[in-house]
Protein backbone atom coordinates (compact mmCIF):
# COMPACT_ATOMS: atom_id res chain seq x y z
CA UNK A 1 0.00 0.00 0.00
CA UNK A 2 1.18 3.73 -0.98
CA UNK A 3 0.42 6.93 0.49
CA UNK A 4 0.25 10.33 -0.55
CA UNK A 5 3.75 10.96 -2.40
CA UNK A 6 5.87 7.98 -0.42
CA UNK A 7 5.98 4.68 -1.01
CA UNK A 8 6.01 1.61 1.90
CA UNK A 9 8.26 -0.67 2.37
CA UNK A 10 8.44 -3.79 4.91
CA UNK A 11 11.16 -3.64 7.84
CA UNK A 12 11.36 -7.42 7.75
CA UNK A 13 11.32 -10.30 6.19
CA UNK A 14 10.85 -12.25 9.11
CA UNK A 15 9.04 -10.38 11.98
CA UNK A 16 11.12 -10.98 14.98
CA UNK A 17 9.50 -12.92 18.00
CA UNK A 18 6.10 -12.84 16.15
CA UNK A 19 3.16 -15.26 17.04
CA UNK A 20 1.21 -16.11 14.19
CA UNK A 21 -2.38 -15.08 14.22
CA UNK A 22 -4.53 -15.23 11.11
CA UNK A 23 -7.41 -13.37 13.04
CA UNK A 24 -5.01 -10.22 14.26
CA UNK A 25 -5.42 -8.00 11.12
CA UNK A 26 -4.86 -4.19 10.32
CA UNK A 27 -7.47 -1.84 11.17
CA UNK A 28 -7.62 1.28 9.64
CA UNK A 29 -9.92 4.47 10.30
CA UNK A 30 -10.63 7.06 7.59
CA UNK A 31 -11.74 10.67 7.09
CA UNK A 32 -14.39 11.27 5.05
CA UNK A 33 -12.87 11.84 1.95
CA UNK A 34 -11.52 8.68 2.28
CA UNK A 35 -7.39 9.42 3.72
CA UNK A 36 -6.26 7.40 5.99
CA UNK A 37 -6.91 9.46 9.42
CA UNK A 38 -5.17 5.78 11.81
CA UNK A 39 -4.23 2.28 11.94
CA UNK A 40 -4.00 -0.09 14.73
CA UNK A 41 -3.52 -3.96 15.33
CA UNK A 42 -0.49 -3.51 13.35
CA UNK A 43 1.80 -7.26 12.51
CA UNK A 44 4.20 -6.17 9.51
CA UNK A 45 5.94 -3.11 10.39
CA UNK A 46 6.56 -0.59 7.64
CA UNK A 47 7.99 2.57 7.19
CA UNK A 48 6.62 5.09 4.49
CA UNK A 49 9.78 7.16 2.47
CA UNK A 50 9.11 11.01 1.77
CA UNK A 51 12.02 11.85 0.07
CA UNK A 52 13.03 15.91 -0.29
CA UNK A 53 14.31 17.43 -3.16
CA UNK A 54 17.83 17.29 -3.58
CA UNK A 55 18.38 20.79 -4.05
CA UNK A 56 17.33 21.64 -0.91
CA UNK A 57 18.36 19.40 1.44
CA UNK A 58 21.54 18.80 2.92
CA UNK A 59 20.98 14.77 3.44
CA UNK A 60 19.46 15.24 6.83
CA UNK A 61 16.50 12.42 7.16
CA UNK A 62 14.29 11.80 10.40
CA UNK A 63 12.27 8.94 11.23
CA UNK A 64 8.76 9.67 12.58
CA UNK A 65 6.60 7.56 15.40
CA UNK A 66 3.36 8.90 15.65
CA UNK A 67 1.39 8.70 18.95
CA UNK A 68 -1.25 6.68 19.77
CA UNK A 69 -1.34 5.68 22.95
CA UNK A 70 0.82 2.37 22.39
CA UNK A 71 -3.01 1.08 21.09
CA UNK A 72 -3.45 2.52 17.95
CA UNK A 73 -0.67 5.01 15.59
CA UNK A 74 -2.12 8.85 14.54
CA UNK A 75 -0.50 7.78 11.13
CA UNK A 76 -2.01 11.12 9.16
CA UNK A 77 -1.88 14.05 12.04
CA UNK A 78 1.42 12.83 13.24
CA UNK A 79 3.26 11.39 10.46
CA UNK A 80 2.11 11.60 6.99
CA UNK A 81 1.69 15.35 7.71
CA UNK A 82 4.63 15.79 9.22
CA UNK A 83 6.38 14.09 6.45
CA UNK A 84 5.28 16.54 4.19
CA UNK A 85 6.55 19.57 6.18
CA UNK A 86 9.93 18.13 6.42
CA UNK A 87 10.20 17.49 2.86
CA UNK A 88 9.25 21.34 2.48
CA UNK A 89 12.21 22.09 4.26
CA UNK A 90 14.57 19.86 2.46
CA UNK A 91 14.36 16.96 5.35
CA UNK A 92 13.38 13.62 3.97
CA UNK A 93 11.25 11.48 6.06
CA UNK A 94 10.45 7.88 7.37
CA UNK A 95 6.61 7.29 8.55
CA UNK A 96 7.45 4.14 10.93
CA UNK A 97 4.13 1.79 11.20
CA UNK A 98 5.96 0.40 14.33
CA UNK A 99 3.64 -2.73 15.79
CA UNK A 100 1.54 -2.16 18.55
CA UNK A 101 2.02 -4.60 21.76
CA UNK A 102 0.27 -7.23 21.88
CA UNK A 103 0.40 -10.48 23.62
CA UNK A 104 -1.55 -12.38 21.13
CA UNK A 105 1.44 -11.58 18.45
CA UNK A 106 5.05 -10.80 20.28
CA UNK A 107 6.54 -12.86 22.60
CA UNK A 108 7.38 -9.78 24.76
CA UNK A 109 5.06 -7.02 23.53
CA UNK A 110 7.76 -4.75 25.58
CA UNK A 111 10.49 -4.50 23.04
CA UNK A 112 8.03 -4.96 20.07
CA UNK A 113 8.43 -1.15 19.59
CA UNK A 114 11.61 -0.80 19.92
CA UNK A 115 12.65 -3.44 17.63
CA UNK A 116 10.55 -1.99 14.69
CA UNK A 117 12.75 1.47 15.86
CA UNK A 118 15.74 0.19 15.80
CA UNK A 119 15.54 -1.57 12.57
CA UNK A 120 14.01 1.29 11.13
CA UNK A 121 17.37 3.55 11.80
CA UNK A 122 19.31 0.94 10.43
CA UNK A 123 17.24 0.56 7.44
CA UNK A 124 17.72 4.52 6.56
CA UNK A 125 21.01 4.24 7.02
CA UNK A 126 21.78 0.85 4.83
CA UNK A 127 19.86 2.84 2.38
CA UNK A 128 21.47 7.05 2.76
CA UNK A 129 23.65 6.59 -0.46
CA UNK A 130 20.75 5.78 -2.92
CA UNK A 131 18.21 8.08 -1.31
CA UNK A 132 20.67 10.52 -0.78
CA UNK A 133 21.51 11.10 2.73
CA UNK A 134 24.63 11.58 5.30
CA UNK A 135 24.24 8.20 7.32
CA UNK A 136 25.43 10.80 10.34
CA UNK A 137 22.38 12.89 10.06
CA UNK A 138 19.73 10.45 10.54
CA UNK A 139 16.94 11.59 13.90
CA UNK A 140 14.15 10.03 14.98
CA UNK A 141 10.84 11.84 15.89
CA UNK A 142 7.75 11.00 18.31
CA UNK A 143 4.70 11.85 19.54
CA UNK A 144 2.98 11.24 22.40
CA UNK A 145 3.54 7.33 23.12
CA UNK A 146 5.55 7.47 19.60
CA UNK A 147 7.51 10.18 22.07
CA UNK A 148 8.33 7.52 24.42
CA UNK A 149 9.47 5.16 21.41
CA UNK A 150 11.89 7.82 19.67
CA UNK A 151 13.08 8.63 23.36
CA UNK A 152 13.42 4.94 24.42
CA UNK A 153 15.39 4.99 20.75
CA UNK A 154 17.62 7.41 21.84
CA UNK A 155 18.49 6.08 25.58
CA UNK A 156 18.94 2.07 24.75
CA UNK A 157 20.08 2.35 20.76
CA UNK A 158 22.69 -0.47 22.00
CA UNK A 159 20.32 -2.69 23.14
CA UNK A 160 20.95 -6.53 21.10
CA UNK A 161 17.41 -7.04 20.27
CA UNK A 162 18.08 -7.28 16.49
CA UNK A 163 18.74 -10.82 15.10
CA UNK A 164 20.05 -8.49 11.49
CA UNK A 165 21.79 -5.71 10.32
CA UNK A 166 23.92 -5.22 13.61
CA UNK A 167 26.95 -3.54 11.95
CA UNK A 168 25.01 -0.55 11.18
CA UNK A 169 24.03 1.96 14.02
CA UNK A 170 20.73 2.18 15.25
CA UNK A 171 21.48 5.82 17.25
CA UNK A 172 19.53 8.56 16.22
CA UNK A 173 22.50 11.59 15.58
CA UNK A 174 19.03 13.80 17.34
CA UNK A 175 15.94 13.86 18.41
CA UNK A 176 12.92 15.68 18.12
CA UNK A 177 10.12 14.91 21.10
CA UNK A 178 6.29 16.36 20.92
CA UNK A 179 4.23 16.51 23.89
CA UNK A 180 6.26 12.82 24.12
CA UNK A 181 5.44 10.13 27.26
CA UNK A 182 8.78 9.89 28.63
CA UNK A 183 8.06 8.11 31.98
CA UNK A 184 6.86 5.20 33.24
CA UNK A 185 6.54 6.56 37.14
CA UNK A 186 2.88 6.77 38.67
CA UNK A 187 3.18 10.36 39.34
CA UNK A 188 3.69 10.93 35.46
CA UNK A 189 3.32 8.94 32.93
CA UNK A 190 0.09 8.40 30.48
CA UNK A 191 -1.49 4.81 32.35
CA UNK A 192 -2.92 3.64 29.11
CA UNK A 193 0.31 4.07 27.07
CA UNK A 194 2.02 1.89 30.15
CA UNK A 195 -0.26 -0.49 30.35
CA UNK A 196 -0.35 -1.49 26.86
CA UNK A 197 2.95 -1.26 26.78
CA UNK A 198 3.89 -3.18 30.15
CA UNK A 199 0.82 -4.65 31.27
CA UNK A 200 -0.59 -4.43 34.82
CA UNK A 201 2.20 -6.30 37.28
CA UNK A 202 5.51 -4.22 36.85
CA UNK A 203 8.42 -4.72 39.30
CA UNK A 204 10.53 -1.08 39.70
CA UNK A 205 13.21 -2.17 37.84
CA UNK A 206 11.10 -2.82 34.95
CA UNK A 207 9.64 0.65 35.31
CA UNK A 208 12.96 2.07 35.72
CA UNK A 209 13.77 0.44 32.27
CA UNK A 210 11.14 2.13 30.48
CA UNK A 211 11.26 5.48 32.63
CA UNK A 212 13.73 7.28 29.86
CA UNK A 213 14.77 10.04 31.66
CA UNK A 214 16.48 7.42 34.19
CA UNK A 215 18.51 6.31 31.19
CA UNK A 216 19.77 9.03 29.82
CA UNK A 217 24.09 9.51 29.80
CA UNK A 218 26.49 11.56 28.01
CA UNK A 219 25.77 9.96 24.70
CA UNK A 220 22.33 10.42 24.06
CA UNK A 221 21.55 12.15 20.82
CA UNK A 222 20.99 15.67 21.27
CA UNK A 223 16.92 16.79 21.88
CA UNK A 224 14.30 19.35 21.10
CA UNK A 225 11.30 19.26 23.06
CA UNK A 226 7.77 20.58 22.48
CA UNK A 227 4.91 20.38 24.77
CA UNK A 228 2.02 22.48 26.20
CA UNK A 229 1.75 23.76 30.54
CA UNK A 230 -1.98 22.38 30.25
CA UNK A 231 -1.81 19.07 28.35
CA UNK A 232 -4.26 16.67 30.62
CA UNK A 233 -3.28 13.56 28.81
CA UNK A 234 0.60 13.76 29.71
CA UNK A 235 1.83 15.75 32.10
CA UNK A 236 4.30 18.42 31.26
CA UNK A 237 6.50 17.24 33.56
CA UNK A 238 7.62 14.43 31.69
CA UNK A 239 9.33 16.56 29.12
CA UNK A 240 10.67 18.70 32.55
CA UNK A 241 11.96 16.02 33.77
CA UNK A 242 13.95 14.64 30.95
CA UNK A 243 15.62 18.27 29.67
CA UNK A 244 16.47 17.92 32.92
CA UNK A 245 18.41 14.42 32.67
CA UNK A 246 19.63 16.24 29.54
CA UNK A 247 20.78 19.25 31.15
CA UNK A 248 22.60 17.11 33.65
CA UNK A 249 24.79 14.90 31.38
CA UNK A 250 25.70 18.12 29.02
CA UNK A 251 23.68 16.71 26.50
CA UNK A 252 22.35 19.78 24.06
CA UNK A 253 19.01 20.37 24.50
CA UNK A 254 16.33 22.76 23.71
CA UNK A 255 13.04 22.96 25.07
CA UNK A 256 9.54 24.74 24.69
CA UNK A 257 7.07 24.96 26.43
CA UNK A 258 3.83 26.74 25.20
CA UNK A 259 0.72 27.96 27.88
CA UNK A 260 -2.20 26.23 26.16
CA UNK A 261 -1.83 23.80 22.95
CA UNK A 262 -3.54 20.49 25.32
CA UNK A 263 -2.27 17.46 24.05
CA UNK A 264 -2.15 16.23 20.48
CA UNK A 265 -1.85 19.44 18.76
CA UNK A 266 0.39 17.70 16.15
CA UNK A 267 1.46 20.29 13.76
CA UNK A 268 0.20 23.15 16.18
CA UNK A 269 -3.05 24.58 16.71
CA UNK A 270 -4.43 27.96 16.86
CA UNK A 271 -4.21 27.68 20.91
CA UNK A 272 -0.19 27.58 20.35
CA UNK A 273 -0.12 29.83 17.45
CA UNK A 274 1.59 26.93 15.50
CA UNK A 275 4.88 28.15 16.88
CA UNK A 276 6.71 24.87 17.57
CA UNK A 277 7.25 23.75 13.80
CA UNK A 278 9.28 27.39 13.19
CA UNK A 279 11.16 27.23 16.37
CA UNK A 280 12.17 23.63 15.26
CA UNK A 281 13.23 24.58 11.67
CA UNK A 282 15.81 27.25 13.76
CA UNK A 283 17.12 24.34 16.05
CA UNK A 284 17.28 22.15 12.67
CA UNK A 285 19.10 25.34 11.06
CA UNK A 286 21.37 26.34 13.87
CA UNK A 287 22.60 22.65 13.90
CA UNK A 288 23.17 22.59 10.49
CA UNK A 289 20.03 19.71 9.66
CA UNK A 290 18.38 21.99 6.94
CA UNK A 291 20.20 24.49 4.71
CA UNK A 292 18.55 27.63 5.55
CA UNK A 293 14.87 28.21 7.82
CA UNK A 294 11.96 28.48 4.95
CA UNK A 295 10.53 31.08 4.48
Amino acid sequence: MSFSQGFEINLWSNVPGAIKDIDYKEQFTYFNNGEINGVSKVSQPTITVFLADSTISNGTGLVICPGGAYSHLSINKEGFSVAKWLNSIGISAFVLKYRLPSDAIMIDKSIGPLQDAQQAMKLVRLHSKKWHLNPNKIGIMGFSAGGHLAATLSTRYAEKLLPTLDSISAKPNFSILIYPVISMKDEMTHINSRKNLLGTDITEKYLNKYSNEIQVNGNTPKTFLVHASDDNSVPVQNSLTYYRALNKNKVPVEMHIYQKGGHGFGMGSEENNNFWPIACENWLAFNKYILKRAN
